[in-house]
């Protein structure tokens, strides 16, 4: 299940995990353990920079700025009337390659600054295309990260992707059964909900109480139950 947000627009560094300061990792820490202390179930957060690539809207964008550059060309140096036999014909010829070359460099600009302004990136990339990635890269993660190959097939990951400010919760067969895709959905919008009001931190952290205490009367931690996953925080630059 897949959510979005898009209240917060803090600027996405190229290191990713230096958004995060040490006590944002351990509060993060600590919720997990908090939220595993009653329950069987391995929760695994996980903060990603973004879930796909996107070149198209470089593209969009590079053609925008060709289209403006172009403009802006012929208004500053518009065609003259040239009439045939005029030796002014040369000069026009020059004109036009003026114009092609403002757009060549308008269209390498405007996909230079679409390919690191992320806002113009995600003005230009359909919402439901962001969503079919970031579910993706939240499987890929799953099985990269081996959530899945927990003893009692009960692996939870908490996935938020920065970029698209989108959400995803991707649950093990022992989950699904015990919670249901529907309550699943449900705390997928919750956590979405709070990546919209606050940080990722704190949607982490709330979200992983929130699926503690629902889980505990249904996968009760067994005694001497051993931590199959790590509880750190895992930043995907």
């Amino acid at each position: 299940m897949v959510g979005d947000g898009n209240k917060n627009e803090e600027r996405i560094v190229a290191g990713t995990s230096q958004l995060f300061s040490e006590a944002d990792r351990e509060r993060v820490n600590q919720a997990i353990q908090k939220a595993e202390s009653a329950t069987s179930a391995e929760i695994l957060p996980v903060v990603a920079h973004s879930s796909g690539r996107y070149d198209r809207p470089e593209d969009i964008v590079g053609l925008w700025f060709a289209a403006l550059a172009i403009a802006l060309a012929w208004t500053v140096f518009p065609l003259p009337n040239v009439e045939a036999g005029n030796w002014g014909a040369p000069a026009a010829l020059w004109q036009l390659v003026s114009l092609l070359a403002a757009g060549l460099i308008g269209f390498v600009s405007g996909a230079f600054i679409g390919g690191r302004v992320d806002w113009l990136r995600r003005l230009f990339t359909p919402r439901a295309q962001m969503s079919e990635e970031v579910y993706g890269r939240a499987r890929e993660v799953f099985f990269d990260k081996r959530v899945h190959h927990t003893g009692e097939g009960s692996g939870v990951l908490l996935y938020v992707s920065l970029f698209e400010h989108m959400a995803a919760v991707i649950t093990d067969q022992s989950i699904l059964d015990a919670l249901g895709q529907n309550q699943i959905d449900d705390i997928c919008g919750e956590f979405t909900e709070r990546l919209h009001a606050g940080t990722p931190i704190d949607a982490l952290c709330e979200t992983a109480a929130s699926l503690g205490e629902r889980l505990a009367p249904l996968l009760p931690r067994a005694e001497g139950d051993v931590n199959e996953l790590p509880d750190a925080l895992i930043v995907i630059d």
